[in-house]
């Protein structure tokens, strides 16, 4: 009878102990929108290359965060925000992607 009991108690704290394990992974945003600026027709030498470039990423970053009704002040704060991170690492990955000569940057936010 000890043995069941034994047997019992083993697998409910194997069971406890395999239903946590996801709790324990870092946190993964559920829902991400993602934009792809093409650059294949800038020259991203120049001055005007990099304007337009600006242009674009821009235009990205308020396309995947969204917007909200002017009466909405926080989630018009929150969106300038997303818009300001999404730009951020953009413009870090545009400046990379210059000496790469790679064609696309992805433009990200979690929403």
């Amino acid at each position: 009878m000890k043995a069941i009991h034994i047997i019992i108690a083993s697998a409910l704290i194997t069971a406890t102990a395999l239903k946590a394990v996801p709790a324990l992974a870092d946190p993964v945003a559920d829902d991400v929108a993602v934009s792809f600026v093409r650059t294949a027709d800038l020259d991203l030498n120049s001055p005007v290359g990099q304007r337009q470039l600006d242009r674009r990423l821009v235009t990205a970053a308020r396309e995947v965060c969204g917007s909200v009704s002017s009466a909405d002040l926080e989630g018009r704060n929150a969106v300038r925000s997303c818009v300001d991170t999404a730009l951020a690492k953009a413009r870090s990955d545009g400046a990379q992607m210059a000496s790469a000569q790679r064609d696309i940057i992805a433009v990200t936010a979690a929403r």
